[in-house]
């Protein structure tokens, strides 16, 4: 009886381990990583299976978790569609690392970028390869559907699809991004060997010996990890241990990202010194410098936009401030009632009206018709400065030829061009006039003020300053010189940013601390500089420089990726 009872034991032993398919001898190669370093994974499965590693993070997401006012109903409403709950829970970072991925989706084109207003879904002007999911769990593999560790119902395969696939989940939820030149295409979630030539299996290593059941995975670990963060790892099912990955770096907590706040210094002042030069686009720079070098996201839970936009803000403030003493105080070269005017709009658009609109516009359209907006205020700028259109504005080519002069007699002398002064002539509510380098200048400040309301609008769905819309306003429908505008426009995008923080304060969203700071120091210096660069460059080139950036900002909205 005793023999059939260890008999029993034994069998029933064995079978518990192929069910399961692997075996007590494996092992992770450390109990402790930094972000970014390579995790090995050691062992013996079943002769004759496939490897299935599921690595998942231990903390585990779901849409009620959320403190974002946004994400929640955005977060709730994608469910609806996408098939998951609002309790519905997955780890944010998942990785399913196996010889056999093609039991879990399939590799096919993607088509993408460019203008939704003219190119249909799935006709972008790009195209690339990437790892699609299956649509239905139930069309996964019947034997991978039980190896993947938490993820065991349909509504979590949902939400992994949404969180992995969608852009709006990557930088919600996942973090961690699958990139086609700058261009966020989708996330980890299934990993092979790095042979395939995928470039999502680059730097992942999967070795098994199916005759014997031995095998050695390994795979780069996401470089920015949140510190402390554990994993656990499953081989075919059966979880074998977990691991920790510890801090690597300087870590911004609501950045989510690893970031020597220099190099944010050194961004910003670059941003400053060109956004007080030209009074546009500073916002916008910023931002692409958050996107492109910080790579800012927000916490889980939390878009990446909802960060993004308060740390961009602390630019758009203190550049000008950086810049507004010297035209203000020593070179009194600022058209006060045009300024206040834009401003108390700019104010009124970004901190009250701005709540609304950008609730009820769809973004996406909204920024492909603002790039049609831009593109044609830059050709209207490159128009301005052909001999024709400067022999019409007669007080602009007369002012330009002085200031010419005096940058030549400057240089001649070895000693610093003098800027001219604004003399008020006439200040009314309508109808403002003053002289510049003896050339009178006439302007509706109340006109401009309705401009603001819709460029604070603009401003608080953005984030950014709203100079590159008030610059070439000015130059272009008042027939102001560069010399005039950009101390206006440093004046609008000051209340702009005030009205658009208070309206994310209120909204509950704050900037990463680190990263505002660090964009304040940079971009206050770089606004002295750009104050004081802005004399070596003649009107001309000022509005060259001016064309070319709204151009710029036309691919960005239009999602044509120059950089690719």
């Amino acid at each position: 009886m005793k023999k059939i009872f260890m008999s029993f034991i034994m069998m029933t032993l064995i079978l518990l381990f192929t069910v399961s398919g692997s075996f007590a001898a494996n092992t992770i190669s450390a109990t402790a990583y930094k972000a970014g370093d390579v995790v090995e994974v050691k062992g013996k499965i079943a002769p004759g299976q496939d490897l299935y590693l599921a690595i998942a993070q231990q903390n585990m997401f779901a849409p009620k978790d959320t403190e974002g006012a946004f994400e929640t109903k955005r977060l709730k409403k994608d469910g609806k569609k996408k098939g998951f709950a609002n309790d519905t829970k997955i780890p944010p970072l998942y990785y399913m690392i196996t010889n056999v991925p093609e039991k879990f989706g399939k590799v096919d084109k993607k088509r993408f970028g460019g203008p939704s207003v003219l190119l249909k879904k799935g006709q972008g002007i790009y195209s690339t390869t990437m790892f699609y999911l299956k649509n239905k769990f139930n069309d996964v593999d019947s034997v991978a559907r039980t190896m993947m560790g938490p993820i065991k119902s349909e509504e979590q395969w949902n939400f992994l699809r949404y969180a992995n696939e969608s852009g709006y989940g990557i930088n919600t939820i996942v973090k961690e991004s699958n990139r086609t030149g700058k261009v966020v295409i989708f996330s980890k979630t299934v990993i092979g060997d790095q042979s395939s030539g995928n470039y999502w299996d680059k730097g992942t290593s999967v070795k098994l010996d199916k005759a014997t059941g031995e095998f050695t995975a390994s795979f780069k670990s996401f470089r920015h990890t949140p510190p402390n963060t554990k994993f656990d790892v499953y081989v075919n099912n059966a979880k074998i241990g977990d691991y920790t990955v510890e801090k690597n770096g300087f870590w911004m907590s609501k950045a989510y990202r690893y970031m020597n706040p220099l190099w944010v210094v050194i961004g910003a002042i670059l941003v400053g010194t060109y956004f007080s030069m030209i009074g546009a686009a500073g916002g916008m720079l910023m931002a692409a410098f958050q996107v492109l070098v910080v790579n800012t996201m927000g916490p889980v839970g939390i878009n990446a936009a909802n960060v993004l936009k308060p740390s961009n803000i602390a630019l758009t403030l203190f550049s000008p401030l950086g810049a507004f003493w010297r035209y203000a105080m020593v070179e009194k070269r600022v058209a006060w009632p045009v300024g206040l005017s834009f401003g108390a709009g700019i104010f009124i658009g970004s901190i009250w009206l701005g709540k609304y609109v950008s609730a009820i516009l769809p973004m996406k359209a909204y920024k492909e018709w603002l790039a049609i907006l831009v593109v044609i205020m830059g050709i209207k700028t490159l128009m301005e400065m052909t001999p024709k259109a400067m022999n019409k504005r007669k007080s602009i080519k007369a002012m330009t030829q002085k200031f010419n002069k005096e940058v030549a007699a400057a240089k001649a002398e070895g000693r610093s061009a003098q800027m001219g002064s604004i003399e008020p002539v006439k200040t009314g509510l309508t109808d403002y006039r003053f002289k510049f380098w003896g050339e009178e200048f006439t302007i509706n400040p109340l006109l401009f003020a309705f401009l603001g309301i819709f460029i604070g609008i603009v401003s608080r769905s953005f984030g950014i300053g709203g100079g590159f819309l008030l610059v070439p306003a000015m130059t272009t429908l008042a027939g102001l010189p560069m010399y005039v505008a950009v101390p206006i426009s440093l004046i609008g995008t000051c209340f702009s940013s005030i009205g658009s923080f208070i309206g994310y304060l209120m909204a509950g969203y704050l900037p990463d601390m680190t990263l505002a700071i660090s964009i304040i120091i940079g971009g206050f210096a770089g606004g002295m500089l750009g104050s004081r660069a802005q004399k070596m460059f003649s009107e001309m080139t000022l509005k060259v420089v001016l064309a070319v950036t709204l151009f710029f900002l036309f691919f960005r909205f239009f999602k044509i990726e120059i950089w690719i």
